[in-house]
């Protein structure tokens, strides 16, 4: 642009009104003090099921992530389900988390079944890919489906506390009850 007597020379293009306003976004970013930083999150990838090791290994993760600082800890989560004590030791962290946590069931045609699925609901952030699945989350009997008896009364009383803890999980985080 052309100077003259010390001013620039402005066209009737609109360009004086763009400057007026670039002026003033720098002027509030220098007033507010705007700084720009890449957020660090920690990630650990869950594939097959759920057992003493993935606990111990969430809980570390969970410990490892607050210690730098993390913003979150990510889990990419992919499982057929597990082990209902390793279950329940992820939620009783998941509970009060050093930080948020955010289960992401991924890639695409993941499962989160079974205890996944309690995994996934207790989360902070809950996401899931395009074409995975989630549910199928009563309890089951290890070994040989041969003295498995769907109307026991300890299956029922296990479906039941099951129930009632996926129902607690859900009010805790806000979500749909009655899912």
């Amino acid at each position: 642009f052309p100077l003259r007597q010390g001013r620039l020379l402005i066209d009737s293009s609109g360009s004086e009104n763009f400057m007026k306003r670039l002026g003033f976004i720098a002027v509030l970013g220098l007033l507010f003090g705007v700084t720009v930083h890449a957020a660090q999150v920690g990630l650990v990838k869950i594939d097959g099921a759920i057992g003493p090791a993935t606990a111990s290994y969430i809980s570390r993760a969970l410990d490892v992530a607050a210690a730098q600082n993390d913003e979150c800890l990510i889990i990419q989560l992919n499982t057929p389900g597990g082990l209902a004590d390793s279950m329940n030791q992820i939620v009783e962290r998941f509970y009060a988390p050093p930080l948020p946590t955010v289960v992401y069931v991924a890639p695409e045609g993941a499962l989160a079944d079974s205890a996944g699925c309690y995994i996934t609901l207790i989360a902070d952030v809950a996401a899931m890919a395009p074409h995975t699945t989630i549910g199928a989350a009563h309890p089951v009997e290890l070994g040989g489906f041969e003295n498995l008896s769907t109307n026991s009364v300890m299956m029922q009383k296990a479906g039941n506390t099951y129930t009632k803890i996926m129902e607690n999980i859900a009010s805790k985080r806000h979500r749909n009850v009655e899912w």
